[in-house]
């Protein structure tokens, strides 16, 4: 069979089967890679997530109200799978007994904490402070009601 190029495959997909068949090899030592293994080992690794999550979850839906911490949207059984656990040091495996570590969010209230972690990252890693507003704190030099005391006084 002669070799072919990727464009003569393209045009030719029954020649692809032929190509698909072989194992991928390691990009650095040429070898066959076991897919059958490294299918086992992320099927496992997977479950073992799944498990760790499920049972943290379980504890958190049993210790906190079925309430959003963020928006404060209410839930019950019909929704309660688009309640999730939020790890507040956004260390997943801190898994404290008494939840210390956890607050229950809605889906979209979970995304947009974790967005605002990665932002943090991405401001930190281009030499940004951390500052909420993204300017420079000033002292505040106007006061609307420094006065406010003594022209209640003159009421009296």
């Amino acid at each position: 069979m002669p070799v072919l190029c990727e464009t003569e495959l393209a045009l030719q997909p029954d020649r692809i089967i032929a190509v698909a068949d072989k194992p991928p090899r390691h990009a650095r030592t040429g070898r066959p890679i076991d897919t059958d293994k490294l299918d086992r080992v992320v099927a496992e690794a997977r479950r073992s997530r799944d498990q760790r999550a499920e049972g943290y979850r379980a504890q958190a839906l049993k210790l906190f109200p079925w309430v959003c911490g963020r928006c404060g949207r209410e839930f019950d059984h019909g929704n309660l799978r688009e309640l999730t656990v939020h790890h507040k040091d956004m260390d997943h495996d801190n898994n404290p007994r008494d939840g210390s570590n956890w607050e229950l969010l809605c889906l979209y209230c979970h995304d947009n904490e974790h967005q605002k972690y990665e932002e943090h990252l991405a401001a930190l890693a281009a030499g940004r402070t951390a500052n909420r507003r993204g300017d420079k704190s000033e002292e505040v030099s106007h006061r609307p009601f420094a006065d406010l005391a003594s022209l209640l006084k003159k009421d009296d």
